[in-house]
């Protein structure tokens, strides 16, 4: 079951969810979070405790509002747009995330975020 969970990063709080995957579980157990987060275009990275591999969510195909695992980085990646490796509208991660959640609402809110010096990560 998914679990709802808030982001709050600068002046943007956003509803979101976690899925119910082994990697998301990790990540969930790890609540709440917080981290000084880097940019990379129109995305959010930030190291968290967690050191898992690729699983069967793995994949560059994202969507502006999903929450991705960056193994590679033991990183969490918010993509809310258009990120250096993007050829369109879409977010392409540095190399392949594991999906592990998703952004309720409108996830180009965070652009107002930009230059936030922390992201905190709460259940709901």
């Amino acid at each position: 079951m998914p679990l709802p969970i808030v982001i709050h990063i600068g002046p943007v709080r956003l509803a979101a969810e976690l899925d119910d995957t082994a990697c998301a579980q990790a990540v969930a157990a790890t609540l709440p979070i917080e981290a000084a987060p880097n940019e990379w275009g129109d995305e959010f990275y930030f190291e968290i405790p967690v050191a898992l591999p690729p699983d069967g969510t793995s994949t560059t195909a994202v969507r502006a509002g999903d929450i991705g695992y960056w193994p590679p980085g033991r990183a969490l990646a918010l993509f809310y747009g258009p990120t250096p490796l993007s050829t369109g509208p879409d977010p392409v991660p540095a190399s392949a995330v594991n999906v592990v959640g998703r952004i309720a609402g409108d996830a180009s809110e965070l652009r107002t975020a930009k230059g936030a010096r922390k992201v905190r990560i709460d259940r709901a």
